[in-house]
């Protein structure tokens, strides 16, 4: 453990997510391991140990749960090693409360991460000392103009409970003829149920598309392009596309919940209560007929943009392991 650690020091990434997923989980360990890539050696692997094994500096697992058996065995093989655990969305709202094993990762752990404020009160006490908030990023987008005729919204989330597309399809279902409200709607067909849903109001509303999964690039020019994004998930950690959206000058509608509430702050005027069809339609008619509400939903997203800027993001990863490094 005697490396520089701003040179040669090796950081190995822990995600049950892979590539293929395309999810949250995964997103991040690749932008974290593009964000450390000029200041450590940086690998992602699904678990531990990663063959042939590297003489890792730092360990950081993501998901406290999933990735238990892997902090479990590095902790064995490593006790005076470095590990840090990045807690996710299922851990703290669901995981902690239920599973030894989540916190038995958190027992074993030098160091934990949140990607939001509003996490912090869902960790154990005696942990809360050693847990940092580390807040997600994006690339900044020049905002594109917005077309007049109509309210473009993007909901970007694989169709899946948790991100609960069904409020969505029941608001598509609710809208007049002769509502400005249109939904692209970008996510993989998880769910086998609400994909055929999604598909069938896709062919039937003039206020709906279903797209499916689009690559990253596609899927921050929709949002780019949109007025709004539509986040409704009933359990998150942190969800990185608020980031996208906020970075790309994109406000964003999204339920009351403490993922939410850690990104956007607790005096955004932009909630719904979690599941509420009604005062999320509500929301929605107001950004369509009064442009100084959505320009105030803007604003304050606007001055939330600094918490999410790349080199912020990337600083305090590195103040985090150069201070684990050099322990």
């Amino acid at each position: 453990m005697s490396r520089n650690p701003q040179s040669n020091s090796v950081v190995a990434i822990i995600t049950p997510a892979t590539a293929d997923a395309n999810n949250g989980n995964w997103r991040t360990a690749n932008r974290w391991q593009s964000l450390l890539g000029q200041h450590f050696q940086t690998i992602v692997h699904s678990s531990w140990p990663i063959h042939p094994s590297p003489e890792a500096d730092v360990v950081v697992a993501l998901h406290a749960r999933r990735s238990a058996d892997s902090i479990r065995r590095y902790r064995a093989a490593y006790p005076g090693g470095a590990l840090i655990v990045a807690l996710t969305g299922t851990d703290l709202y669901a995981d902690l409360a239920n599973s030894n094993e989540a916190r038995t990762s958190l027992d074993l752990a030098d160091a934990l991460i949140v990607l939001q404020e509003d996490a912090i009160q869902y960790v154990p006490h005696e942990h809360r000392k050693k847990t940092h908030v580390i807040y997600q990023s994006a690339k900044a987008l020049s905002p594109a103009v917005k077309l007049k005729s109509k309210l473009n919204c993007v909901v970007a989330g694989h169709l899946r409970a948790e991100k609960d597309p069904e409020i969505i399809f029941r608001l598509v279902e609710s809208l007049p003829e002769n509502s400005p409200i249109h939904i692209l709607h970008l996510g993989a067909p998880i769910d086998a149920g609400l994909a055929a849903r999604a598909q069938s109001i896709s062919h039937h509303s003039h206020h709906y598309h279903w797209a499916g999964a689009l690559s990253h690039g596609l899927t921050r020019a929709a949002i780019k392009r949109a007025h709004l994004l539509i986040h409704p998930s009933v359990l998150e950690g942190g969800a990185n596309v608020i980031v996208e959206a906020i970075s790309s000058g994109t406000p964003v509608v999204a339920s009351r919940m403490s993922g939410n509430i850690g990104m956007l702050g607790q005096n955004y005027t932009g909630y719904f209560p979690v599941g509420d069809m009604e005062a999320l339609r509500e929301t929605l008619n107001c950004c369509a007929r009064d442009a100084n509400y959505l320009l105030r939903l803007n604003t304050a997203c606007a001055a939330r943009a600094k918490l999410f800027l790349p080199a912020a993001e990337r600083s305090a990863l590195i103040k985090l392991i150069s201070q684990l490094v050099s322990r």
